[in-house]
């Protein structure tokens, strides 16, 4: 990765860290979503900082979690936020057509997906998510550490993917205390 894109990185990175510290304390969101947001968006068209891969629990919204408005990310949600071939080519567009420089996979705690992994008997559809995330965590029964484990593995496949695709972002994984508010980057510190 070229110097600029390693800046551009660490800048999205770093708006998103200081957007959650301002949503810790925060009584509601703070994101741009003015009329003259919308009309430069619609006349200029997006340029999200980050894309975020998300669960779709009701309780994790990444906009908010990142005091973030309207154009700034570009958010994938799916239950137990795993990526599969129409996830991953929303990601490829971020990146190609949008020069996104930075992917955030967001886990959470107490996510359902992953408790439903952990006791198994899933049917439906549901059990194309529950098997992919227990593959990813194997036999931890522990909620807040399979929880991690996903998101690791989903970094992981993320950045196989784009390898494959020869794209090119910084790839990371984040934890959402549902508690708290707080989220805890999953970082490598010798990129940092």
């Amino acid at each position: 990765m070229k110097n600029t894109d390693t800046e551009k990185w660490k800048t999205s990175l770093q708006a998103l860290k200081e957007g959650n510290r301002k949503y810790l304390n925060a009584r509601t969101g703070g994101g741009d979503i003015s009329p003259e947001k919308r009309l430069h968006a619609f006349k200029n068209g997006q340029a999200p900082y980050a894309v975020v891969v998300s669960c779709s629990d009701s309780r994790v919204l990444p906009e908010s979690i990142f005091f973030a408005g309207i154009g700034d990310l570009f958010v994938i949600r799916v239950a137990g936020n795993v990526t599969d071939g129409i996830a991953l080519g929303s990601i490829e567009y971020a990146l190609s057509h949008l020069k996104t420089p930075l992917v955030v996979v967001l886990g959470h705690t107490c996510c359902g997906a992953v408790n439903a992994a952990i006791k198994g008997g899933a049917c439906g559809n549901i059990k194309m998510i529950t098997d992919k995330i227990r593959l990813a965590i194997s036999g931890e029964r522990d909620d807040c550490y399979a929880s991690r484990l996903n998101v690791e593995a989903e970094v992981n496949a993320i950045k196989k993917a784009l390898a494959k695709a020869n794209l090119c972002a910084e790839t990371i994984g984040a934890i959402y205390r549902t508690d708290t508010g707080e989220v805890e980057f999953l970082e490598n510190s010798e990129n940092l």
